[in-house]
């Protein structure tokens, strides 16, 4: 008796990537509103649609996302007739954040309503590095996949980014990641591994813990060597947008990465803001920001962006 063939919806961008690096992109047969990578999986047909609107500034949209979890509501809700007539095998999920994706329960409920046939979910939590590839190797034991050549792939790749140039600095230059500027947050999870990978010293946010909020006195009295914008869901455009617009307020002008042309711009919602394989990536560029003597993966300009506000250039 042959095995029934993987059908494969994937609500997460970063399980969309992995599966895909898994080589099993052509048993993919529904996504989400935000999966985009690779480019074939912009075919597939969309299982999730946000309530909130997304082309706001920054305090709207938090003000949005805080009105729905204070009625204990998710921000995204899930198209049933499309899970429906997708007939999946497996659902990928996560249960970590109910503001990156759908939640674990509405998938739960989904299922329970009765979208057709046994289906297994695959839920993802990781908040280090090392969960991240423990969330793949996961994600192939439940596909029927071997993931570990995968991930001592990814892995070596760290590992030597994490070695070249270590000796190049004296001290590492201190980094500020800003994840969201109104209100004002910095990274957390697997972001303070990556700065420090890079060659970096993270000031703000605690490996495995969630992105903790600062007051601008924080930033100003660590006075970071260099600055990087990341908001969570931003491309490199509107971070681009978004950051030389703060950077002409005298506050942030007065910052020393600023007045010192070392602000930048990164594409958070490609690389930074997904847990999966393009966390190699993410550190490449942090690498190039930070170790620019000793290290070009050829990022710029693609990846991340040196502020124009910050140079003067406007």
């Amino acid at each position: 008796m042959t095995e029934p063939k993987l059908r494969i919806i994937s609500l997460l961008p970063s399980a969309t990537e992995i599966v895909s690096a898994l080589g099993l992109s052509t048993h993919i047969v529904g996504r989400s509103h935000e999966c985009d990578w690779p480019c074939e999986v912009r075919s597939l047909p969309v299982c999730t649609r946000p309530r909130i609107a997304l082309n706001v500034t920054s305090a709207e949209i938090d003000r949005q996302v805080s009105d729905y979890a204070a009625h204990a509501l998710s921000i995204y809700e899930l198209d049933f007739d499309v899970l429906r007539a997708a007939r999946p095998t497996h659902i990928i999920t996560q249960d970590q954040c109910e503001v990156c994706a759908v939640s674990l329960k509405d998938v739960e409920a989904a299922i329970a309503s009765d979208i057709g046939g046994a289906v297994e979910i695959i839920s993802l939590n990781p908040t280090r590095l090392g969960e991240v590839w423990a969330s793949i190797r996961q994600t192939g034991r439940a596909l029927g996949v071997d993931a570990d050549n995968l991930c001592r792939t990814l892995a070596g790749r760290i590992a030597r980014i994490a070695a070249g140039g270590m000796s190049d600095f004296s001290a590492p230059p201190s980094v500020a990641t800003i994840e969201w500027s109104n209100p004002l947050m910095a990274a957390g999870n697997w972001l303070p591994e990556l700065v420090a990978i890079a060659g970096g010293q993270n000031l703000f946010g605690d490996s495995g813990e969630h992105s903790p909020r600062l007051e601008f006195s924080d930033l100003q009295a660590a006075e970071p060597d260099i600055l990087v914008f990341m908001p969570c869901g931003y491309g490199l455009t509107k971070t681009v947008e978004e950051a030389e617009a703060l950077l002409t307020e005298p506050q942030w002008a007065a910052l020393s990465a600023v007045k010192n042309g070392r602000a930048y711009a990164v594409d958070g919602n490609a690389y930074f803001n997904r847990p999966g394989p393009r966390l190699v990536e993410s550190s490449e560029i942090l690498a190039e920001i930070c170790q620019p003597e000793t290290h070009d993966f050829g990022h710029e300009g693609t990846g991340w962006y040196r502020l124009a506000a910050a140079t003067g250039a406007e």
